[in-house]
């Protein structure tokens, strides 16, 4: 049984956005690209799609047109385990973007994305409420997350 993975659908900048994602992680190829075909609805010779890997995960990006557009409702979590892995990761996807709240951000592209340091799961659902109340409040005056922030809170310090 093939994995079930994502289809991304870009108005005409699927191989832009896959060549920008495969640059920014790790163990990350595109695998193949597909070109329209003569009497299909684009035009012949340009993408129609590109099948590419990040990190072992596979995506499809597609060149759709404009019909559809991103949509914070589905997102990408990428988890961190240093807070140089969380800077590197938001630096290099909200540039031509947008900064959100809560450690999310939309790229150049549209697409939403997570950037999640290990740490936070524990934080916030500890059995000291308090301390994960703390730590909760605190991310949420953070765009980017600050692990050490997110752990001074926790701790009360």
């Amino acid at each position: 049984m093939h994995a079930v993975h994502p289809c991304l659908w870009f108005d005409g900048r699927a191989e832009e956005a896959a060549k920008f994602y495969v640059s920014v992680f790790k163990d990350s190829e595109i695998v193949n690209t597909a070109r329209y075909l003569e009497g299909s609805p684009g035009e012949a010779g340009s993408v129609l799609t590109v099948r590419f890997v990040l990190d072992g995960q596979e995506f499809l990006a597609l060149n759709g047109g404009p019909q559809f557009t991103f949509s914070p409702a589905i997102s990408f979590v990428v988890p961190c385990q240093t807070q140089a892995e969380v800077d590197e990761y938001w630096e290099r996807l909200s540039a031509g973007g947008e900064e959100g709240q809560c450690g999310w951000l939309v790229d150049r592209f549209g697409v939403s994305w997570q950037i999640v340091p290990d740490a936070l799961p524990a934080l916030l659902s500890s059995s000291d409420t308090a301390a994960s109340q703390r730590a909760f409040a605190a991310m949420l005056q953070m765009k980017k997350l600050d692990i050490a922030a997110l752990e001074r809170a926790y701790n009360n310090s």
